[in-house]
């Protein structure tokens, strides 16, 4: 995520923040529900949404854009959230998750195909975009810097009261959230599989130079991903161990079925980069072979023309007394010899099997 030209400084109790963009507003959503009510808002400004925090229901307000840093300031003097959390808000952190007893702070990292770039197969697609979240007893506050998420399926369970999602508390959404995001990962690696596929017919078929950007391209995907993802499990782990009365003992065995699904993840990351080494190895295998044959076919040309070489030396020298130079029949009779001696050298050279 790029936040360029943001900055934290602390200034006793207060935050004071900048931002290098400041002309967007961010889109807030509210949605707020029970197990019979449902409410889904965009509201305008920040203000909206405090009125949600008396109520009995569960509340999940979503931020897009972190470009008007104030709205962070008058959420984290609303509802009691630490400077050093709204800092983290707007810079680049890994998974982490910190309990402050009041609340739960959140970070995740949200991997999406950026469908609008150049379809080209050595180019990198891969976007990511930061999710932070603070749940609460009754709330859920993400922020995220682009609209682009995967919680539009989830946004989808809540309309239609779907599965038991309305009946459970914000810790059963956080962890839907989490769900949500950890499962997308799978289709992030089905995306990169048919990408290997690919590139396997083209290392075999014809290992061209250009391929070789691609496979490169491959190993950081790989290793982008492998950053994303391990730290997320030691968070997943740490959020499943928590004490903290915000998570219940029933959302912690779905918590379980979330690490379980971040294991097989990192399973299919370390395959694949064995995988993206082993099409590097065969690249490399693949175009020393042809550049094996090439030479194969030249020496086999210059092996050939060594003796070739040798008669028309012979013929070709200007002595008076060579009994050929007089024969009518002497020329037809060296080039049949000539041909006759590669036709013999091809015929060796098959018997051979070097070619």
């Amino acid at each position: 995520m790029d936040r360029s030209g943001e900055a934290a400084s602390l200034n006793g109790p207060d935050l004071h923040l900048t931002c290098g963009k400041t002309g967007e507003a961010p889109k807030i959503t509210v949605i707020d529900y029970d197990d019979q009510n449902y409410h889904e808002v965009e509201v305008k400004d920040v203000t909206e949404c405090f009125p949600f925090k008396q109520k009995p229901t569960v509340t999940w307000i979503n931020i897009d854009g972190l470009h008007q840093v104030e709205v962070l300031e008058k959420l984290g003097s609303c509802y009691g959230i630490h400077p050093l959390v709204l800092e983290d808000i707007l810079t680049d952190q890994r998974p982490k998750v910190e309990d402050y007893d009041d609340y739960i702070f959140i970070v995740l990292k949200m991997l999406y195909y950026n469908e609008n770039g150049d379809d080209t197969l050595g180019e990198t697609k891969i976007d990511v975009d930061q999710v932070s979240m603070i749940l609460g007893s009754n709330f859920i506050i993400s922020f995220k810097e682009k609209e682009v998420d995967v919680f539009n399926p989830l946004r989808d369970r809540l309309r239609m009261a779907r599965g038991k999602i309305r009946k459970q508390g914000a810790d059963y959404l956080a962890y839907s959230m989490m769900d949500s995001i950890v499962d997308h990962y799978f289709v992030i690696m089905e995306r990169l599989g048919e990408r290997f596929e690919e590139l396997e017919d083209m290392v075999v078929a014809n290992p061209e130079p250009g391929i070789l950007p691609t496979i490169y391209n491959l190993k950081r995907d790989m290793l982008f991903m492998r950053k994303s993802v391990w730290p997320l499990r030691e968070a997943i782990s740490r959020l499943q161990r928590t004490d903290s009365h915000l998570v219940s003992e029933s959302t912690k065995i779905y918590l379980r079925d979330v690490y379980d699904h971040t294991i097989q993840v990192i399973e299919n990351i370390e395959t694949f980069r064995d995988m993206s080494a082993s099409l590097l190895e065969t690249y490399l295998s693949s175009l020393s072979n042809k550049l094996n044959e090439v030479i194969k076919l030249l020496t086999v040309i210059s092996t050939i023309f060594i003796p070739l070489t040798f008669l028309a030396g012979v013929y070709g020298m200007n002595f008076r007394f060579m009994p050929e130079l007089e024969s009518p029949w002497g020329y037809p009779a060296v080039l049949i010899l000539m041909l006759l001696v590669v036709v013999v050298m091809l015929a060796y050279f098959r018997r051979k099997e070097w070619i």
